[in-house]
């Protein structure tokens, strides 16, 4: 993919960015780069290789899913100022 000056301002435009005539040529060569860089790896022939989902193959240790806490509500909800069918009222703050 090849870039002008004038795609490069027109991007900053989009952007919202104000961009000077330096600074342009400057991002231009910036992005040219990042294009070889993405071509070339583009070129690499990965059709033999095995997708991954992480570069090392390892498995996360997982704990086993058991409750270690109970909720006393009643207790909790006896000190509330104002309780109704096991909900908490609180003052209505957005009319």
């Amino acid at each position: 993919m090849t870039l002008t000056i004038d795609d490069v301002k027109r991007i900053a435009d989009l952007a919202y960015i104000e961009i000077d005539d330096r600074e342009a040529q400057e991002t231009l060569q910036q992005l040219t780069g990042i294009f070889n860089l993405i071509e070339s790896m583009q070129a690499v022939d990965t059709a033999s290789v095995e997708p991954m989902s992480h570069a090392q193959s390892v498995t996360q240790r997982l704990r086993e899913d058991a409750v270690t806490e109970t909720v006393d509500r009643e207790l909790y909800q006896s000190i509330a100022p104002q309780v109704e069918a096991g909900l908490y009222l609180v003052p209505q703050v957005i009319e």
